[in-house]
């Protein structure tokens, strides 16, 4: 591996983020529950990762403003235009997955 200096790993760290924010804006279709289910983490985690990160760098921020940054617009928007009732198979599974951890 290349070794790279504190600067350049954070810009490519930050690349990384944004592309993984991007992709999960463009794929609406896939409900949070799956991605907690097969990932252990979902939009919201990331939101609540993000404001954490700006609170200990001393920046102003709430949760509702962090989801926007994530979402890509108010979450409450997001829910109404993409975010459908889990059936009974996704709660299933999501409770599965989770007496493993």
């Amino acid at each position: 591996m290349t070794s790279m200096d504190d600067k350049t790993r954070t810009e490519l760290e930050a690349a990384a983020f944004r592309t993984l924010v991007e992709h999960l804006r463009k794929r609406s279709d896939v409900q949070n529950i799956d991605l907690m289910t097969l990932a252990g983490f979902c939009r919201n985690c990331l939101s609540k990762w993000y404001l954490a990160a700006a609170e200990e760098k001393g920046v102003t921020m709430d949760y509702a403003a962090a989801r926007e940054l994530i979402y890509g617009m108010p979450y409450e928007e997001w829910k109404a235009k993409h975010q459908s009732e889990a059936t009974p198979e996704q709660k299933a599974a999501f409770v599965a997955s989770h007496k493993h951890g």
